[in-house]
């Protein structure tokens, strides 16, 4: 009977260490999207004239988007932040946030331009 006992027990228990090893991998796969999205966002900034050095740091949901930049699916962009050489021109910054609203379907105002040191 403890057996029995026990045996139900290791079996209740199985479901809910595998939600969070999903969770966990999920949300590895999450970041790595937001990595991915970030640096290709840099890349393409970077070779804009004026802008120069840039980073850049995308704030994502877990839901997905069917209209992303580059892939179908990609994670709903919630939020940019960019620090670029060039944010100390009006225009360029102007720039930086068209083409970001553009790229990712994002309000202004969740755009942050600052001037990277």
């Amino acid at each position: 009977m403890f057996l029995l006992l026990g045996l139900l027990l290791a079996v209740a228990a199985l479901p809910v260490s595998h939600k969070e090893e999903k969770k966990a991998q999920q949300e590895s796969v999450h970041q790595e999207e937001n990595t991915v999205l970030e640096e290709k966002l840099r890349a393409l900034l970077s070779e804009v004239e004026g802008v120069g050095e840039v980073k850049a740091m995308v704030m994502a949901d877990e839901e997905k988007d069917a209209g992303g930049f580059y892939y179908s699916g990609t994670p709903k962009v919630t939020g940019v932040l960019i620090a670029a050489e060039g944010a100390d021109r009006p225009v360029v910054v102007r720039e930086i946030q068209e083409a970001v609203q553009a790229l990712f379907q994002v309000e202004a105002h969740k755009i942050k331009v600052m001037k990277l040191k």
